[in-house]
């Protein structure tokens, strides 16, 4: 299972935007791993949708989790196994990352005020 570009699409951009005002979080990784956590928590699958990743916005994997590289790709794995029931190979990470993260993104711009309350949704 190979990560390599995690992109996102304006809107998501903009609402990442929005959430680095709110919470003085000035790296797009941070925000986004916050995104992909809260989204992974949800027992829900995420709807599927053809995300268009048109912003500018783009960080390889190493970027996006950091020296956490394996044990983000093993709770993708994971989630991927709890949702499908396999990890065949017809199941492309990088749209479940999709689908993840820009769900994640929403959420958080729905729920966070500011630092304190994104530090409440641990």
């Amino acid at each position: 299972m190979a990560l390599e570009i995690i992109r996102l699409s304006e809107k998501a951009k903009q609402q990442l935007i929005t959430l680095k005002k709110r919470t003085g979080i000035e790296n797009w990784n941070i925000l986004c791993r916050w995104a992909l956590c809260v989204s992974l928590a949800e027992k829900t699958v995420p709807p599927h949708e053809d995300i268009i990743t048109d912003s500018n916005i783009e960080m390889t994997w190493k970027t996006f989790t950091g020296e956490y590289s394996e044990a983000y790709l093993a709770i993708i794995k994971q989630r991927i196994y709890q949702d499908y029931g396999s990890l065949a190979s017809d199941i492309n990470p990088d749209y479940f990352v999709k689908l993840h993260l820009h769900r994640g993104v929403s959420y958080l711009l729905n729920r966070v005020e500011s630092i304190d309350s994104l530090c409440n949704l641990i």
